[in-house]
């Protein structure tokens, strides 16, 4: 192909002999953007750009800051595993009097708190959840009565979701806790993801420590002077990345 001796009315549209440069900028219109003729020659592969990363949301309520600590183990494994992770604290429903006379510390102001109009934007969710009698925390229970309008548009349909939790002692809720919470998923249409036996932690027995075949856990102690133990935060890492490669699958 000489452009010089083009005279194809792309070319020269009043009729006149097109210039080389005129029929090379024709020739990048029909091949691609100037950009990529520019710098590889061809159109860009889309198969070579970067997956997008799912966005996980641990949402999580800690009044002593055990459940702080597993939340910051989980973020650590889902990024890990690929996942872009937030961890967000849901707002305290206690007067500032009664916890200082419960000797709580003040709240790590870095990690923003959790508004419920904003879950839509995120893929999936790791909820942290402080037990209360074997329940979840009424802290966590008000975030999530707080998503009657989401339910009504089906807005969390679909997404998976996961829990971890903390109790005082052994039998203080670390599997009624999740049971309970189900319900929130469930009405929400999510998709649990239990971690079941995927790490080998949980078959320990040389020491005390929580966790289940639900998610990750720790024993915080009847007085909270207890804090998570290596095994247990070694237990909420490996719940981020396992959580991670079900929720990559998942979207693909």
């Amino acid at each position: 192909f000489n452009p010089a001796a083009s005279h194809h009315p792309a070319c020269s549209p009043v009729g006149r002999p097109a210039t080389p440069s005129a029929c090379v900028r024709i020739l990048m219109l029909c091949c691609g953007s100037s950009k990529d003729v520019a710098t590889s020659g061809a159109p860009s592969d889309p198969q070579t750009e970067p997956p997008v990363m799912p966005k996980v949301a641990v949402i999580f309520y800690s009044m002593y800051g055990h459940v702080k600590t597993l939340a910051a183990e989980i973020k650590a494994g889902l990024e890990e595993a690929g996942c872009e992770a937030t961890l967000l604290q849901v707002p305290e429903t206690l007067p500032a009097e009664v916890l200082e006379k419960m000797s709580a510390p003040p709240k790590d102001e870095s990690i923003e708190i959790a508004d419920a109009h904003t879950l839509p934007e995120y893929d999936a969710f790791l909820f942290g959840v402080p037990t209360r009698f074997g329940m979840a925390a009424a802290q966590m229970k008000a975030f999530l009565d707080a998503t009657g309008g989401l339910w009504m548009k089906g807005a969390l349909v679909g997404k998976p979701a996961g829990l971890f939790f903390s109790t005082a002692t052994q039998g203080g809720g670390q599997e009624t806790t999740a049971f309970t919470f189900l319900t929130q998923l469930s009405h929400h249409g999510m998709i649990f993801v239990p971690i079941g036996y995927s790490s080998p932690l949980l078959m320990n027995m040389d020491e005390i420590h929580g966790g289940s075949p639900y998610g990750a856990g720790c024993l915080a102690a009847p007085d909270g002077s207890r804090a998570p133990s290596d095994l247990e935060k070694s237990l909420a890492k490996h719940q981020g990345s396992y959580f991670a490669g079900v929720v990559k699958k998942l979207a693909a």
